[in-house]
């Protein structure tokens, strides 16, 4: 049982031959206890409670739930019933009378959450290092970071605690602690996974992310997950998916190399300059493209305008607790405050701009690929 992976495909067939899903359970609370020290976890089910649930899908129908027995885990800005909601801040806590709209969807499709994971308070950040709990660890190297903001999320899934776990992804938040620990980290488009439920960082860009062990769970979950909600004023109905190009090999694009930036790392720049070697092996076909747009518009949410919807969603309960929330939280969000409307709607025009460029440049590739 400690071996067994807790990936999607191996824990159906580990249920196929009339495995328990307590058993899977138990294995991931030890598998916790275990992991203690990364700082991963901000709360933790009684076992009781998880057990109980784990328990009640023996008289359930396995074939009609695709996550029979699959733990999971919560990122702690989305509501899970029976724990309060912190956004690792202590002092903002509060008890959910339900949880989040996306989390209802996969327990009724079989999943069993364990517990709200660690992350930088009210997600506002990319290193992990900004909780009250302690900044979580590579699973790696304990000597490293995770990556932020849904830190946590990504050391439960990287360690093998769960099959998969819920983080938001505003600006990187998932993807980056994804990319940092070795798994698969997926950005639904805004609205396709309900926000209801959600703390919000900036309201009109937040998405739900997925942390998996591998693509093909990520898009199970994905399914299950990806249904709307008329209580998220941003939600959006799922589209049909985009049939493959056909034709032998792809096209994708990386930075000129001046828009790379590795920061004296030059290992980093080699293990880079490997992986575009071996996507060329695989039949690719690479472009070199300006960078320079999307760094544009990432200064318009780190630097620019669109800082002040973070003042919107906590601006208020920080300014009334400023011994609560972090110095450099605190820092950003309060800052935000003296930006006007009118900064706000030229940067939404430019933004708009922007997404106009890019449109075209993925017209013609598959994929952009840039350092983590």
């Amino acid at each position: 049982m400690h071996d067994l992976s807790f990936d999607l495909a191996a824990l159906a067939a580990f249920y196929e031959k009339g495995g328990d899903p307590a058993d899977v359970a138990l294995e991931a609370l030890r598998r916790a206890q275990a992991q203690a020290k990364l700082n991963g976890w901000i709360l933790v089910r009684e076992e009781q409670d998880i057990l109980a649930e784990a328990k009640a899908l023996k008289s359930r129908d396995r074939a009609k739930l695709p996550l029979y027995g699959v733990p999971f885990a919560v990122k702690d800005n989305i509501d899970l019933a029976g724990l309060p909601t912190t956004a690792a801040c202590p002092a903002y806590a509060y008890r959910p009378e339900r949880s989040a709209h996306v989390v209802e969807r996969l327990i009724a499709a079989g999943a069993v959450p364990l517990g709200k994971t660690n992350l930088d308070q009210f997600a506002t950040g990319l290193v992990g290092t900004r909780s009250p709990h302690g900044a979580p660890r590579s699973v790696f190297n304990a000597d490293y970071i995770s990556g932020g903001s849904s830190s946590g999320s990504a050391v439960a899934v990287a360690g093998g605690i769960v099959s998969f776990s819920l983080g938001t992804d505003t600006a990187g938040s998932g993807r980056v602690p994804a990319a940092f620990n070795n798994i698969v980290g997926l950005k639904p488009s805004r609205g396709l996974f309900s926000a209801s439920g959600v703390v919000p960082a900036c309201r009109s860009l937040d998405c739900v992310s997925v942390f998996a062990l591998t693509v093909a769970d990520a898009a199970e979950i994905f399914d299950v997950a990806a249904v709307f909600d008329a209580a998220d004023i941003y939600a959006r109905t799922r589209m049909p998916e985009t049939a493959v190009r056909p034709g032998a090999g792809f096209t994708f694009a990386v930075p000129r190399a001046s828009d790379l930036k590795f920061f004296g790392d030059d290992e980093a720049a080699r293990l880079f300059e490997e992986a575009v070697f071996r996507f060329e092996e695989l039949g690719g076909r690479t472009r070199r493209t300006d960078f320079s747009l999307f760094e544009e518009a990432a200064a318009l949410l780190y630097d620019g305008p669109y800082v002040a919807e973070r003042y919107a969603a906590v601006g208020p309960f920080i300014e009334a607790n400023r011994t609560a929330a972090d110095p450099t939280v605190s820092g950003i969000v309060l800052a935000a405050k003296e930006r006007s409307a009118v900064e706000v709607f030229e940067a939404g025009y430019r933004l708009e701009a922007l997404k106009r460029r890019a449109t075209a440049l993925f017209a013609d590739i598959e994929f952009l690929m840039v350092p983590t």
